[in-house]
């Protein structure tokens, strides 16, 4: 029955010969210089509940190893068998740590929905040992109609405005919607409501409001080069000063109120929604009642809920046989992520990853266990 799996550990040990290829045949490939990120990611990353999300998911991908398997039919199941890793494993980009190779692949498809790899070498059975990322803001695509949620691969594929070859291109297709789509209201809110806060933390007296108490009545203009002035006196010195007939009135709205708190709260649980992420591990308020248990749940539950989809992604587009021989499977080694705070150290070794009361969080009365 293990007849199948000798010559196949046989072909990956044989050395290969690499033989450039001709970067999708654009010359800008690879002239960082020409590189630019989206003004809408920009825009969501200053918002530290996008960015937290962000990190935590795109740190969890970017550090797992890549690893290859087969699978084998031994009458009644198919049986797993592991194969030696192949050379671009340990650095797809020869330029780059596959640490930053990962990384930057999982923030697209987080935030555009799709990822690309051009590919810079192959051996000499044709198959890909060297790669490349190139940003997916800088790549449009004709047939699609988009932006930020895709329907399928593109035939017509341009990087800053010259055409790729499609051939030497690995597309990388979300099953989640682009969170610059989903999420753009919540953004859009979530920044709205900073620049508030902003504007009141920059006030050097508590807010208020001038009122004149006598004299000739000054018109619309004279107020507010008055208001203008004032401003620039308290801004400027830690002393300012009118006259008899002008008078300061603080205002007796509750600084919590004019800061947002509440509402800037509740739109964090709103952008970790949209990031498909639990809200306490962006530091936003559950909710529920539901806490973690400890810090092996965290990241079980950052793997489950947030990482997962784009990790199975980048697996399943790497084992399609234009990248890979059939009959092999890529796989980013999750284990040992989670071998890290000993979550793959179960009772029972039968159970499936994950199973039993681990995967659901618990209420927990001492929060400090």
């Amino acid at each position: 029955m293990k007849l199948f799996a000798r010559p196949v550990v046989e072909q990956v040990l044989r050395p290969e010969t690499a033989i450039a290829a001709a970067a999708a045949g654009n010359p800008l490939v690879e002239n960082f210089v020409n590189y630019t990120s989206s003004a809408d990611r920009i825009n969501a990353l200053r918002i530290p509940t996008i960015s937290r999300a962000r990190d935590l998911i795109v740190g969890m991908v970017s550090c797992l190893e890549i690893k290859q398997y087969a699978k084998q039919w031994n009458g009644e199941d198919y049986e797993r068998i592991e194969l030696p890793p192949d050379t671009w494993f340990v650095q797809p980009d020869p330029n780059v740590t596959r640490n930053f190779f990962l990384a930057n692949l999982t923030d697209d498809l987080m935030f555009f929905g799709r990822a690309f790899a051009v590919v810079t070498q192959r051996n000499s059975q044709g198959f890909p040992v060297a790669f490349t990322w190139i940003p997916a803001n800088n790549v449009q695509t004709l047939d699609q109609s988009g932006p930020y949620q895709w329907w399928g691969p593109s035939s017509q594929i341009y990087f800053q405005g010259l055409r790729l070859d499609t051939r030497d291109v690995v597309q990388f297709l979300s099953p989640i919607p682009g969170l610059l789509a989903t999420g753009s209201r919540a953004i859009n809110t979530a920044v709205r409501l900073d620049r508030a806060a902003e504007r009141f933390a920059t006030m050097e007296v508590p807010a208020g409001y001038l009122r004149q108490r006598g004299g000739e009545p000054m018109s619309g203009q004279d107020l507010a080069d008055l208001a203008a002035a004032w401003s620039e006196a308290r801004e400027n010195s830690s002393v300012a000063a009118l006259n008899e007939y002008v008078e300061w009135v603080e205002s007796s709205i509750d600084p919590s109120k004019m800061e947002l708190v509440s509402a800037r709260t509740y739109q964090a649980v709103e952008l970790s929604r949209v990031a498909n992420i639990p809200p306490y591990l962006v530091g936003a308020p559950a909710g529920s009642g539901m806490t973690y248990q400890n810090a092996q749940q965290a990241r079980q539950d950052l793997y489950l809920f947030g990482a997962k989809p784009y990790i199975d992604c980048i697996e399943q587009t790497f084992s399609m046989p234009s990248v890979t021989p059939r009959g092999r499977y890529i796989e980013l080694d999750v284990s040992s992520y989670l071998e890290e705070n000993g979550l793959s150290d179960r009772p029972d070794d039968a159970a499936p990853a994950g199973s039993g009361s681990s995967l659901t969080p618990e209420r927990n009365s001492n929060d400090d266990d």
